[in-house]
């Protein structure tokens, strides 16, 4: 049998809430079976939010509630909890950051810049200042370290979400950093493809008309227990979407995108070479 992994509410509020989940679940003799029973929900939802990876949805909050006899408490607080695991992320972002956690595997498209998973310190940093101009040094840092965070999911012993990336040959070529520091964006990618945790493919400046040239950041992620979805985003507004037909859409294209870009050692070497040559002072040709 499985050892229980141990909550450390002292993390933040999302682990709190999960610990004082558990310990009223199992002061009233329930198991996560028998809490869910009577709503919408599973037993892996609850488990999850016990350890604090996932948000409490507000009706299973009052179920939670309503079996527990905890008087409201649960409800009270997901709203806390769910302000909590955004921290450091825009409103929208909420839903794709928590199927970032529960994925089983993520493809996305991102035509303007490295995506988020993948930027070193500096280049988040350049972005959020550059997006931001006006925002103080703390809102900066707290935005940067929300980033940095989510790239737990390429950790050695963390062996999904299986991660597959494409950008155009024009991000890669962008210095948006001095030389060094992009060459240090580009070694990091190139050092995850080499841990096969990632595969990265570029496409072309030369491609052509391509199938998501009319969209911006896309994003697609696929689960062992639920249907797949798809989050498309552009500077102030994005759209998580589950309806089948769309997601299936946007799917198709992706792959139609895939067989357009580079393959994935030729990309690997492309991003190498563009480390190399920001390395020796000199911007990609």
């Amino acid at each position: 049998m499985a050892r229980r992994k141990d909550i450390d509410g002292s993390t933040g509020v999302p682990t709190f809430y999960g610990k004082e989940l558990r310990y009223q679940r199992e002061l009233a003799g329930l198991t996560l079976q028998q809490l869910v029973e009577g709503s919408f929900f599973g037993q892996s939802h609850l488990s999850e939010i016990e350890r604090g990876e996932r948000r409490m949805p507000p009706e299973l909050a009052e179920h939670v509630d309503r079996v527990l006899k905890t008087d409201g408490f649960f409800k009270r607080r997901c709203e806390d909890v769910r302000k909590a695991k955004r921290k450091g992320h825009v409103g929208w972002f909420e839903d794709a950051l928590e199927a970032e956690k529960r994925a089983e595997t993520i493809e996305e498209w991102s035509p303007t810049l490295i995506p988020g998973l993948l930027q070193t310190a500096a280049y988040a940093t350049a972005v959020v200042r550059a997006t931001l101009p006006l925002a103080i040094d703390e809102e900066v840092k707290e935005k940067v370290s929300a980033r940095a965070a989510r790239t737990h999911l390429f950790e050695d012993d963390h062996k999904t979400p299986e991660y597959w990336v494409i950008m155009p040959e024009s991000v890669l070529r962008c210095p948006i950093l001095p030389l060094d520091e992009m060459a240090d964006q580009a070694d990091h990618i190139a050092a995850l493809a080499r841990r096969h945790r990632i595969v990265p493919q570029i496409l072309p400046w030369n491609c052509g008309p391509h199938p998501l040239m009319l969209v911006g950041l896309l994003q697609i992620t696929t689960f062992s227990d639920a249907p797949p979805l798809a989050y498309v985003e552009s500077e102030y507004s994005a759209h998580t979407l589950d309806d089948p037909t769309l997601v299936k859409k946007y799917r198709k294209a992706y792959d139609r995108l895939r067989a357009a870009a580079l393959p994935p050692k030729a990309s690997l070497t492309m991003i190498e070479t563009a480390a190399e040559g920001y390395r020796n002072g000199k911007q990609p040709d």
